[in-house]
């Protein structure tokens, strides 16, 4: 669902991604480590279509993302770390526009069961998002994402600043989306978080993509002690 071959981007003297080679499937969780600075952010803005490679090719479900960004866009959903939506309209009203942009059409019963799916509180559902938690936004983003049948999630440290309930929630719909086919790409700095969501889990480091490890099996303190040591060399 994910491909990149070769992908690098520079930026006058200075190497942000180099020749990254990936492969991520349907129903795959990779999440991606590092320090910022690693190249994670540029690595999705490559994947969105925001940057363009200075050399190599990234796909998403056999589309090239620079030949053919309007036609990827329908295949892919993006969950920032701070979820942008409009603070003067409601969850439900952010949902129907976002999935209009999309070319969706839903009803209000079908919008609602939306937002009750990703976990927002009834009584949120017709309030300002203006008065949301980080939280409860990122519940819209994931409702945008399945109202647009999206079958590729790209995030951008989506736990970051979330309490431990509302992190945990968050994991909880991921797994959900997964678990249905969905292909999902999360840049963080959370190890543990990474630990119990991750299928495979990447190491970053100045650019390079210096380790992939394999979820399962993997105990969290081991991870974290593989990480450090990538850092310290």
């Amino acid at each position: 669902m994910l491909e990149a071959k070769s992908l690098r981007k520079e930026y006058q003297d200075k190497i942000a991604l180099q020749n990254l080679d990936l492969q991520i499937k349907k129903g795959e969780i990779f999440c991606l480590l590092g320090q910022n600075g690693a190249g994670k952010s540029t690595t999705i803005n490559l994947f969105l279509g925001f940057i363009q490679p200075t050399s190599g090719q990234a796909f998403i479900n056999g589309i090239n993302v620079h030949k053919n960004s309007t036609e990827v866009k329908k295949h892919l959903a993006y969950i920032p770390e701070n979820v942008m939506l409009y603070p003067n309209l409601t969850g439900m009203e952010n949902l129907s526009l976002f999935s209009s942009l999309a070319g969706f059409k839903y009803t209000s019963s079908e919008l609602n069961n939306y937002l009750k799916t990703a976990g927002l509180p009834t009584e949120a559902i017709s309030r300002r998002v203006g008065g949301y938690s980080k939280g409860m936004r990122q519940k819209v983003g994931i409702a945008i994402a399945v109202a647009k049948k999206a079958q590729v999630l790209l995030l951008d440290e989506p736990t970051s600043g979330l309490d431990p309930k509302a992190s945990n929630e968050f994991s909880e719909l991921l797994l959900n989306l997964s678990n249905k086919g969905t292909a999902i790409f999360m840049a963080t700095h959370d190890i543990f978080r990474s630990k119990a969501l991750g299928t495979r889990i990447g190491i970053m480091r100045e650019g390079e993509l210096i380790d992939i490890l394999p979820a399962k099996n993997l105990e969290a303190g081991e991870l974290e002690k593989r990480y450090l040591n990538h850092m310290k060399l």
